[in-house]
């Protein structure tokens, strides 16, 4: 959700090439790296994008060079539509992560996994008898939403509303357009994301009034009396948390699921394998993790003059970090196009790096190893549906499928 209205530009990301992209990654970053070079200026969306692993690298992790703060430097100010810990630079944004880092403690994971398999199995048995199933609407998507949803107090019973404000959020039409269309285009996708945010604003409204009514023992009444330096959060900081933790708090988790069944299917030698030894599963998901990275970039605003291979970045210049590219680098990755569970080291970037480093990775990570390992617990001869479409997500920084029929015998 990092800038989002940038993401909707016209980026290297061709929308003509979505479905390539997802079937074959490797050939399609690899193909953008080797066109674009390790950084090149877009003209027509006046940004930098970087492609190899180095660059994306430093711009991630270096936050004194790279500022995520859109206030001071987007001439757009796009954060007055969506202002959290995602665009905020020291001290602010270690402040803020403070807040809710709790929630996502090894310990406090670790009391959550018995209820993450309890979701799992209840969602399964829904669809086992059957045979068929779709892994996005009827697993990857349920399974995180309810899981944030119950760590925030809102009801789960939602998640169909949810859906729909994260996928408005984050997804939208981009390409190539003459300098009238883009404007009006990116005038008309600000007023989507505006509406859609506003509307997720008075639902957490509600939530929040009850809370400071009746406190509960859920991470919104933990919000609101949470205090830095003796001041509570404003409104507006607690609806951003609110609308943060909900939309990310499930769109990694649902496409990391279904990137692996895309990957797994691909290499049915390593379903067979996970089964045997189900150990290998959590080294599984960082592949599939670099493999087919569920964010595929992410944006920055440069400080200051910098010079990066001989090309020249003014202050305030808005760069984008292809984080999916990156992972396919030969110079950090022997044999990138090659999917490898036992890949070590295995130091992708897909959930970023440095003060940014998401948050929600090992919430995600956690999800994904304990459906992945019911899954395979339950299902045999499991594979894709190749007689169905296979659509992708309509994104310029979400890499997935919409959704993903499969078949599979019961155990």
């Amino acid at each position: 959700m990092e800038h989002t209205d940038r993401g909707r530009q016209a980026t290297s990301l061709d929308p003509r090439s979505l479905q390539d992209q997802l079937l074959y990654p490797h050939a399609c970053f690899t193909a953008l790296r080797e066109k674009h070079g390790p950084l090149m200026y877009n003209n027509a969306a006046r940004f930098w994008e970087a492609f190899d692993y180095e660059l994306v690298h430093l711009i991630a992790n270096q936050h004194e060079l790279f500022s995520s703060d859109s206030v001071k430097y987007a001439a757009e100010r796009s954060v007055d539509e969506f202002q959290s810990m995602l665009n905020t630079d020291p001290p602010r944004h270690r402040q803020l992560r403070s807040l809710v880092s709790q929630a996502f403690t090894p310990r406090t994971l670790a009391q959550l996994a018995p209820r993450i398999a309890e979701i799992t199995q209840s969602l399964l048995d829904d669809v086992i008898e059957r045979g068929r199933m779709d892994v996005i609407a009827d697993l990857s998507f349920p399974l995180p939403v309810i899981v944030i949803a119950e760590l925030l107090g809102v009801p789960s019973e939602d998640r169909v509303q949810f859906k729909q404000w994260s996928d408005e959020l984050v997804m939208g039409e981009y390409g190539e357009f003459a300098s009238e269309e883009r404007e009006e285009y990116e005038r008309r996708a600000r007023e989507r994301f505006r509406k859609t945010l506003d509307t997720i604003y008075d639902y957490f409204r509600v939530v929040i009034a009850q809370r400071r009514r009746e406190p509960r023992h859920d991470l919104i009444s933990e919000l609101i009396a949470a205090q830095i330096e003796g001041e509570y959060l404003t409104e507006q900081e607690l609806l951003s948390f609110c609308a943060l933790l909900l939309v990310a708090g499930n769109i990694t988790t649902t496409n990391l699921i279904g990137n692996a069944i895309l990957c797994f299917d691909e290499h049915p030698e390593v379903m067979d394998r996970l089964r045997r030894e189900p150990d290998f599963i959590p080294a599984a998901i960082e592949e599939v993790l670099r493999y087919r990275s569920p964010v595929t970039g992410i944006g920055r605003f440069a400080t200051q003059d910098i010079i990066l291979r001989d090309r020249h970045i003014r202050p305030g210049d808005f760069v984008i970090g292809w984080v999916a590219c990156a992972n396919h680098d030969p110079e950090q990755f022997p044999e990138p196009g090659t999917f490898d569970i036992t890949r070590t080291p295995n130091r992708h970037v897909s959930f970023g790096h440095g003060i940014h480093f998401c948050l929600g990775a090992p919430l995600a990570r956690l999800e994904t190893k304990i459906a992945l390992n019911i899954m395979l617990e339950r299902m045999h001869a499991l594979q894709r549906n190749h007689d169905l479409p296979l659509p992708p997500v309509h994104s310029s920084f979400i890499y997935g499928a919409k959704s993903l029929p499969i078949l599979f015998e019961e155990r």
